[in-house]
């Protein structure tokens, strides 16, 4: 059995449609969530005025499980493909996963 990942990856709205697009095109990925989102913290340089007076960013939180493997060069790929983008990313081990029938 291989070792599943969770590969979380946040972005802007600026490049929502073309990560969406490029992950249903990817040859690996088989399906993925997506949520909208809102970033706090302290990257201020990066928001704009009026996010700066709500203290948050509007982004977008794309979910993938897939084995780990397989994340790892999405990952690779993504860097290339989206260097410049500001795209935050982490990886985790996924335990447990599975349906209810």
């Amino acid at each position: 059995m291989s070792e599943n990942c969770l590969l979380n990856l946040v972005v802007t709205p600026e490049v929502e449609d073309a990560v969406a697009d490029w992950l249903l095109e990817y040859p690996t990925v088989t399906g993925f969530s997506s949520y909208p989102i809102a970033g706090h913290g302290s990257s201020e340089q990066r928001m704009t005025l009026a996010e700066q007076v709500a203290g948050r960013r509007r982004q977008l939180l794309f979910q993938l499980h897939l084995p780990c493997v397989d994340a790892r060069a999405l990952l690779s790929d993504i860097k290339q493909v989206f260097r410049g983008s500001g795209m935050h990313y982490w990886l985790v081990p996924v335990i447990d996963a599975g349906h209810v029938d």
